[in-house]
């Protein structure tokens, strides 16, 4: 797994993560919640609605994170979560009554912020409600992030009586000087401790976030993390490049730029990491920042084709719509996505009014679903059956995508892509840089600026 250094150098510039097409900051606002409403019961009343996802948004965290690229806020006061809790409900409540009694929910989410922050007995009665506002597949995936920093057995045995049957803990680095630059200390036997705690208590899928280019890390050190991280076991690893943009998160200014690895280094980083987790560890690499054990669910969507991304990444159940409830929260319906409010002050003022508290938005056209489709496949499977397009799309896919396909010759010469009449195949080479690869098919990406608005793709 050899990557130049002169690819790196060419290649590493702003780019989205695609986890949507268009990617979110190209939402606008003047998407009303009656507009929303109208969609939401418009997708429900189809005759045979598609099975449905929920994503939570908990943004409450104990303590500032100094790489955090999250939208979430710092507070010790539990009245602060609790009057959150309350107006949570509103909004469900208020969704929930347009959905078709039959949709069934295969997969529910709960990020942030962290929601373990939650008392245990919130976490129950939360989940509580949803289920009274919705219908559950008895097989669903009900996931939860956690952070090992605070977190108690009775926080898990909480969310296990809840039902979550899948739990993500934020991990990051092992090592005491990256854990101190970044603000999140959390010891190796914190992390151990809690994994033997899920693992006791039955959940059926344990991953952990790693991040690297973070400040100090270094190859040997970063090394020793991934093989603790191997010996520790989760099901699922998400290996995230570290988005240093202070000009979005000013608390990054508290990361110094020359306690980063360079763009060269932070490839060997990933590049090594993706060795010892293949190899010692055993995971397959499922494609861009995700690991899964053979016999995982990821595993099997990407051996079938069904493999799909969304906003929490690569999924199983990525194509189906999502309905997100809290601030920032975005949803994905048939033809829009819909993003919250980002403050507290106007999601509490748009529910006391009895609207949903919409922010932003995009509704999709058929040239954007046309270049989703070809994106998501380039991103999820490294492989395009141009013909498929043609004939799902009706286009003439050489004419549709000139452009593209001149940018595709300077990557396939540099090893990136191999293109054929029918097909257009990412190499393994190229997988590393399949963010380019599908920028080559985004119709909305602009020159980049002093300050882009997209993280740089290595």
């Amino acid at each position: 797994m050899q990557v130049s250094s002169a690819l790196v150098e060419k290649y590493n510039r702003p780019g989205p993560r695609y986890t949507s097409y268009p990617p979110a900051p190209h939402f606008r606002p003047g998407m009303t919640p009656e507009k929303v409403a109208a969609m939401i019961r418009a997708d429900n009343e189809r005759p045979d609605p598609e099975p449905l996802s929920l994503y939570v948004h908990l943004p409450f965290c104990r303590s500032l994170c100094y790489y955090c690229g999250c939208h979430m806020i710092v507070t010790h006061r539990p009245e602060k979560i609790a009057r959150y809790l309350d107006y949570l409900e509103k909004e469900i409540a208020l969704v929930s009554r347009w959905v078709a009694p039959d949709r069934t929910v295969v997969q529910l989410h709960w990020g942030g912020g962290t929601p373990t922050y939650l008392a245990p007995e919130q976490i129950v009665a939360l989940m509580d409600l949803l289920r009274r506002h919705f219908r559950f597949a008895p097989d669903a995936e009900i996931g939860i992030e956690a952070d090992p920093r605070g977190l108690t057995r009775a926080h898990l045995e909480a969310a296990r009586q809840a039902g979550f049957n899948r739990i993500s803990f934020g991990v990051q680095d092992l090592d005491p000087t990256v854990q101190q630059a970044i603000h999140r200390v959390q010891p190796y036997e914190q992390v151990a401790q809690v994994t033997r705690w899920a693992r006791e208590l039955g959940f059926e899928s344990i991953s952990y976030d790693l991040i690297y280019g973070l400040p100090h890390q270094h190859l040997t050190q970063f090394e020793r993390t991934i093989r603790q991280v191997i010996d520790l076991g989760p099901d699922r690893i998400s290996l995230f490049s570290y988005a240093h943009v202070p000009w979005k998160k000013k608390h990054q200014r508290l990361i110094r730029e020359e306690w980063l690895p360079r763009p060269a280094e932070k490839l060997q980083l990933f590049l090594r990491a993706v060795e010892l987790l293949t190899t010692e560890g055993g995971y397959r690499y499922i494609g861009m920042d995700h690991f899964a054990r053979p016999e995982d669910p990821l595993s099997r969507a990407l051996d079938e084709g069904t493999l799909q991304r969304n906003f929490q990444g690569y999924s199983t159940h990525g194509g189906t719509e999502l309905y997100a409830f809290g601030i920032s929260a975005i949803s994905q319906l048939r033809d829009a996505y819909v993003q919250n409010v980002l403050t507290l002050p106007e999601y509490y003022a748009a529910l006391d009014r009895g609207h949903l508290p919409v922010g932003k938005g995009y509704v999709l056209t058929d040239e954007d679903r046309l270049r989703r489709h070809v994106i998501m496949a380039l991103m999820c499977h490294f492989r395009l059956d141009v013909l498929e397009v043609e004939r799902r799309f009706g286009i003439d896919f050489r004419a549709h995508f000139a452009d593209a396909l001149t940018q595709l010759e300077e990557m396939e010469a540099d090893g990136l892509v191999v293109r054929r009449p029918d097909v257009i195949e990412v190499t393994e080479t190229g997988r590393f840089f399949i963010r380019n690869v599908a920028m080559a098919f985004d119709a909305y990406l602009q020159a980049t600026s002093d300050r882009p608005m997209y993280s740089q793709t290595v």
